[in-house]
């Protein structure tokens, strides 16, 4: 079943271990530790991928050595307890002949803050500060290059010991390894610094110790980032004879090729690239590299679909595709498309919101569209309705559509009423932004699973409490979102007030000169902004925060800030709006208290947020019927918490 992607599922050898197939997931934090040990949460969720079908599970970054235990919780390979975790994790993914490869780093100067909170004792090649953290490390002595060399060692012999297939060292994204490879950032004159060959020298001794804890029977790769895509980071060339040196000493069974860098915030974009990034744009640095090696490329970076991965493959770019956040989204991902079922496959849209950006927050990650995620243990298997009910679903935005969905595949008969021509709620809305056509791939995934799990969907069906009461449902879950929040404002009567909704409907004339008035300071506004700056307006974002896209994930917001700057637009912090009139704006600074005025203004457009619809929910006053309120009328959220209260109710009823 799998011809349609020949190479996707052929086998590959990796030095010593066999893969069953090319799709992997890289290594990447889910903050599902417990006192620096793998938790049951996180053996659940690894094993999902592997039941799923992944032929390699890379773990994400511990800590070799103590010098590099920071305020972000990472396991803490320096010690023997990390031993019991990694052996979990293993039992629990061999079963399914997923191969587990642990990876182990070192953050050097990208290490902000200690594990208690205070600033942390950051050590590099040299003093050289880096821009994204504001960091300014101390020197390494040669005494502690050798001490974290011999830390390497040990961490692989536990990584042997747990029953670990293989070990990845990170040399990405700008961490330690990376930072004695660069001659901007390595300024030392010892046997570590100058020319190339004393730059690698610190990589070539941790390769080796690595080999010498592990042993023959593990794969030894390194992951290496083809292109920093910053300021003073390594360019392409350097990084491909940095690759074609470390190839050529024997020891490494891979490398695996990402871009980017964590020194800096236009690098750091990279390190988990959003939407707005194309798919597989790191397949030509792969490429590259792999034209001059050896031994097997893998490569990361916005490959989202087994088709996209097939075509890297194919085309002889690289041997192996990360498929990490693919595989967030939809777990089966891999048993989908060896099936042939590609369009069942729930799509990636590189939001960035619950994987990376609970990560970021210290929160373990999930997904958006697929809240199951990093819930394994909770959700992982649905219960069968006992006895069926009678579900009747109003609205057809994403909670409505999770709701209905969850239920049906319990066993419950769902019907969900949409007053609208179409289903998505504000998804559809989203969607149209600038580089946000992905996000539309919501609704079709959501649609898809109600129409596989039976529900009726009734479209353009306005439901009233005389329609609720002849029904007479079991249950009802109202998901009857939200609408433009618009307050009273000084002058509103002679200005030209818009709302973002009537500018992404195409139900407003929008004049050359626009101010936003952005209070939510998350997609909205950037997205308005580019948009209307393309389409010919003079454009100034005014947000009630301290910068444009403060709410949403960081390498999204940063990706679009500097968008944004380059098409010329002034963003304007700390602008609460007041009032307007014919030609001007007028806001008030949320922290002096005085007045800001935009001149020369045509239209002003409000992203002021949203009000909850609960017209229904009031009409059925007291009606005694089981209800349930979920989503935007319950409490206008994002997407996130939609789907997840549809999950909830869903599993519940």
């Amino acid at each position: 079943m799998a011809a349609r992607f020949p190479n996707l599922f052929s086998p590959l050898s990796v030095g010593p271990v066999q893969l069953k197939n090319r799709i992997f997931s890289t290594g990447h934090m889910t903050v599902m530790l417990e006192n620096g040990v793998p938790s049951d949460a996180m053996v659940a969720y690894h094993k999902a991928r592997a039941k799923g079908g992944a032929g390699l599970i890379i773990l994400e970054a511990a800590r070799a050595h103590a010098s590099g235990d920071s305020g972000r919780p990472a396991i803490r390979a320096f010690e023997d307890a990390c031993i019991p975790g990694y052996r979990r994790i293993a039992e629990a993914c061999h079963p399914f002949e997923c191969k587990v490869f642990a990876q182990l780093s070192h953050p050097g100067r990208e290490m902000p803050q200690a594990v208690d909170g205070t600033l942390a004792v950051a050590v590099a090649p040299s003093s050289i500060p880096n821009e994204r953290f504001h960091v300014m490390p101390r020197k390494m002595p040669i005494a502690q290059i050798k001490d974290i060399v011999a830390g390497f060692e040990a961490a692989a012999g536990r990584i042997r010991q747990a029953g670990l297939d293989g070990i990845e060292l990170v040399a990405s994204h700008g961490y330690l390894v990376a930072q004695f490879f660069n001659p901007r950032v390595n300024v030392r004159m010892d046997e570590y610094g100058g020319t190339l060959e004393n730059r690698l020298r610190f990589a070539r001794e941790i390769l080796t110790s690595l080999r010498r804890g592990a042993g023959a029977d593990m794969a030894i790769g390194m992951r290496l980032s083809g292109d920093e895509k910053d300021h003073d980071g390594l360019e392409g060339g350097e990084c491909l004879e940095i690759a074609a040196a470390l190839a050529s000493d024997g020891v490494l069974d891979y490398l695996n090729v990402t871009a980017g860098t964590s020194a800096g915030l236009a690098g750091s974009v990279h390190i988990v690239p959003p939407m707005a990034i194309e798919t597989a744009y790191t397949a030509p640095l792969a490429s590259t590299i792999r034209a001059q090696m050896d031994i097997p490329i893998f490569v990361a970076g916005r490959i989202n679909q087994p088709q996209i991965a097939e075509e890297v493959l194919a085309s002889g770019q690289a041997d192996m595709c990360g498929m990490t956040r693919a595989m967030i989204a939809d777990p089966q991902m891999p048993a989908k498309a060896a099936a042939g079922e590609v369009d069942s496959i729930r799509a990636c849209v590189a939001c960035n919101q619950a994987c990376i950006g609970h990560m970021l927050n210290g929160y373990p990650i999930s997904c958006i569209q697929r809240p199951e995620t990093g819930r394994e243990l909770e959700f992982g298997n649905l219960t069968a309705a006992k006895p069926p009910r009678q579900v009747m679903v109003v609205g057809g935005g994403p909670a409505g559509m999770k709701a209905a969905a969850i239920a049906a595949e319990r066993g419950h008969n769902v019907t969900l009423f949409e007053g609208s021509g179409a289903l998505g709620g504000q998804v559809g809305l989203a969607q149209l932004l600038p580089g946000r056509a992905e996000f539309g791939g919501i609704i079709q995934n959501l649609a898809r699973e109600m129409r596989a799990t039976g529900v009726e969907i009734s479209m353009n069906h306005k439901v009233t409490r005389d329609l609720v009461e002849h029904i007479a449902p079991d249950v009802l879950v109202l998901a009857t979102g939200a609408k433009p929040f618009t307050p009273a404002l000084e002058g509103s009567d002679e200005a030209h007030l818009v709302t973002a909704w009537q500018v992404l409907n195409g139900e407003a004339n929008v004049g050359a000169r626009v101010a936003i008035a952005d209070w939510r300071c998350d997609w909205i506004g950037l997205g308005l902004a580019e948009r209307l700056a393309r389409d010919g307006c003079h454009v100034r974002l005014a947000v009630n925060g301290a910068t444009a896209g403060q709410m949403i994930p960081q390498y999204a917001r940063d990706k679009w800030l500097g968008d944004l700057h380059r098409l010329g637009i002034e963003i304007i912090p700390y602008a609460r709006l007041f009032g307007a009139d014919s030609d001007s704006a007028y806001f008030q600074h949320t922290l002096s208290g005085e007045p800001i005025v935009i001149e020369g203004v045509d239209t002003v457009v409000t992203a002021l947020g949203n009000s909850p619809e609960t017209s229904l929910a009031e009409s059925l006053g007291n009606w005694a019927g089981e209800t349930h309120l979920i989503g935007d009328c319950l409490c206008p959220r994002t997407v996130e918490e939609a789907v997840l209260e549809g999950l909830r109710i869903g599993a519940k009823i």
